[in-house]
């Protein structure tokens, strides 16, 4: 029985994004890692990004980068 309990668990945390089913922990943004909601995130080259900073840092328009990118292009004071 525990492993039926296993499955039927695993069942509900099914979440379907970018066209796949995915367990819902592994539903992660690409840069950051960050565990990403069905419809709360962004998508590039079918890989999902958390929308902010990452999928803005990397895939925005460039000089708005607001949320610390890694470089001092749209930093706060360059």
């Amino acid at each position: 029985m525990p492993q039926l309990t296993h499955l039927l668990s695993m069942a509900a945390e099914k979440v379907t994004s970018l066209g796949k089913d995915w367990h819902r922990p592994c539903l992660r943004c690409e840069k950051c890692n960050k565990t990403l909601t069905s419809g709360g995130h962004a998508e590039h080259d079918g890989k999902p990004y958390c929308n902010h900073p990452c999928y803005a840092a990397l895939f925005g328009p460039k000089g708005e980068c607001l949320w610390g990118c890694g470089g001092s292009e749209g930093a706060w004071g360059s």
